[in-house]
């Protein structure tokens, strides 16, 4: 099973571009335009590494860390992360884990903006820490109240594996409750709209992208192919914990493949959504985003208070 367990994190590693692409062709089909390619992001990210790496003087040799740090806990949480299998390739990692390699992710990108010494990059640090003080909670509450729902502890295959096994009778207003707050908590962690727009350049607006300003060649096709898998990241949790039927336990042939194939639907389902509520929302006024994540920790909150209630 170690074979299957390295294929679904090369898979997730692997297809995170062509979800961004595909996030981008769909948003494209909605605004009457023809886009660009699904595959436009690999062609970006090859452009990006044959570029010369352009480094101000004032940097230091965090600035150049940083890129590696973002790289590494996102591939360290793709081998955590069950797929289209719920055995993973670090079974002591479990959902309070994965929370943690997030704020790791974040919390060397704000490192990162700062240290690049650019006003804008600063500007888009504070901004980045000021959502991750809502986002985190309402993530939390949201994973604790899939832990109690299955009662399989916080062990992500468990949890997958408990609520797939209890059928129709684990849809109730916890698990849609947690899923809404998860998706919310997607398009914030992941700097897409309402909460920002991954593809302006206007220095007043931008978050996400103020704090890679000062990157180029090398170093931003990392810190790009990191975003890009940090969203696909949380999309397969989304599929894999708030959607887990049909995800295999038994390691079979047959199943893996019935699962993998539900595992992509799943996936490209979930990018629709994103794409979707991208087309028909704008992007919010900063001082609303407070609210919106606000939305989330209290959709968290009563998922957590029905499992008691109900």
């Amino acid at each position: 099973m170690i074979a299957v367990e390295i294929l679904q994190t090369v898979l997730l590693v692997a297809v995170a571009p062509l979800m961004a692409g595909f996030v981008s062709k769909v948003k494209a089909g909605m605004q009457n335009r023809p886009g660009s390619s699904i595959l436009q992001p690999y062609r970006d990210l090859a452009k990006l590494c044959r570029k010369d790496r352009a480094v101000s003087r004032s940097c230091s040799w965090l600035f150049r860390l940083v890129p590696v740090v973002c790289m590494a806990s996102m591939l360290i949480l793709a081998a955590m992360t069950p797929f289209f299998y719920t055995g993973v390739l670090a079974p002591y990692g479990g959902l309070v884990t994965v929370v943690y390699m997030f704020t790791m992710y974040r919390f060397a990108m704000v490192l990162g903006g700062l240290e690049g010494g650019s006003t804008f990059g600063g500007m888009g640090s504070s901004r980045e820490m000021m959502m991750s003080v809502l986002i985190e909670p309402s993530l939390l509450l949201g994973i604790a109240t899939l832990a109690v729902l299955s009662g399989a502890g916080t062990d992500m295959g468990d949890i997958s594996e408990t609520i797939a096994s209890m059928g129709i009778a684990a849809v109730g207003p916890a698990l849609i409750l947690a899923a809404c707050s998860f998706m919310i908590t997607l398009l914030a962690e992941n700097a897409r709209i309402p909460f920002d727009n991954p593809t302006t350049h206007l220095e007043l607006t931008m978050v996400h992208e103020a704090m890679i300003l000062e990157y180029s060649g090398r170093d931003l096709a990392m810190m790009e192919y990191s975003s890009m898998l940090r969203m696909n990241l949380f999309m397969a949790l989304l599929g894999s914990l708030f959607l887990p039927w049909g995800i295999s336990s038994t390691g079979e042939p047959v199943s893996l493949l019935v699962s993998l194939a539900l595992a992509f639907v799943k996936l490209l389902t979930v990018a629709f959504v994103v794409a979707l509520v991208e087309s028909v929302l704008c992007k919010s006024r900063l001082f609303k985003v407070p609210n919106l994540l606000t939305v989330s920790f209290a959709l968290s909150l009563i998922a957590m208070i029905s499992l008691y209630i109900l």
